[in-house]
């Protein structure tokens, strides 16, 4: 069987190194982009040798145009601007993608579901199998603790995270708000501070922890009289997000076009 050719974006950050390994380690997956801002060091470096492994044959590059000509599928967990222009070109091309990216706007989501019109995407806050079927455990909880209880959702990241709260948070928040028939953008509060007043029942809370080396825990608690119900996942280690990224590559082989997500990778929906 012939092995799928991925291409790593954002190659020298953490996540890069953990896909660039999970890849070589992979089998029936081969590196053969790996890009990175221009003015990295890494630059240049054999994207093996990087991470301390054997040479893998494909330097770290500025050319995407390259790096995606000579591949079948783009894993990208960078940043909102150079992921839709890594996504522009893939559409042109027909490369896949898989996007792990979080922080885009409204109108840049757009932008995605218009990419999807010509090449597949799975397109996930957090690719996680855990976490995924956490998504799944909150949901129902929610349908059953709709009536007494309040909401709310607690992340922690390391120090260099740049956005908050976390995409996982917010998706959190999106199916805790859909099982309820609410509106996040209505009830969602964002943190607190001063004289708030008595906390209204519809509202779904957000706390923000940033500190250290955290690689992401999420809890969506749900309190009620004399009792509360905490849902948690933590992770511990980034090649799980790594692992789920490639499994989300290898389903989409046989897809053509269209928006998915890791509940439909998963089969969960």
């Amino acid at each position: 069987m012939t092995a799928m050719r991925v291409c790593v974006a954002g190659a020298a950050g953490r996540m890069g190194r953990e896909l660039i390994e999970a890849i070589a380690a992979s089998g029936d997956l081969r590196l053969t982009g790996a890009l990175e801002a221009a003015g990295s060091a890494s630059i240049g470096r054999d994207a093996g040798e990087m991470i301390g492994a054997a040479k893998s044959g494909v330097a770290v590059s500025t050319d995407a145009e390259a790096a995606l000509s000579a591949s079948d599928v783009l894993i990208d967990f960078t940043r909102p601007e150079p992921t839709l222009a890594h996504l522009a070109l893939c559409a042109r091309k027909g490369v896949k993608a898989v996007i792990g990216t979080t922080g885009f706007s409204a109108v840049q989501k757009e932008s995605i579901q218009r990419a999807a019109q010509s090449v597949a995407i799975v397109f996930a806050p957090n690719m996680s199998v855990g976490v995924n079927l956490t998504f799944k455990l909150i949901e129902l909880a929610a349908q059953v603790l709709r009536e007494g209880y309040d909401i709310e959702v607690i992340e922690a990241h390391h120090r260099h995270k740049v956005d908050a709260p976390s995409g996982t948070a917010v998706r959190m928040g999106e199916i805790l708000a859909k099982a309820l028939n609410r509106s996040l953008e209505h009830d969602a509060v964002y943190g607190r501070q001063g004289v708030t007043g008595e906390r209204k029942a519809a509202t779904i809370g957000f706390a923000t922890i940033r500190g250290g080396d955290i690689v992401g825990d999420h809890t969506a608690l749900f309190a009620g009289t004399g009792e509360r119900v905490e849902i948690t996942h933590r992770a511990s280690s980034r090649a799980t997000f790594a692992q789920g990224a490639l499994r989300a590559a290898r389903w989409l082989a046989d897809k053509d076009a269209g928006l998915f997500d890791m509940q439909d990778v998963l089969g969960l929906k």
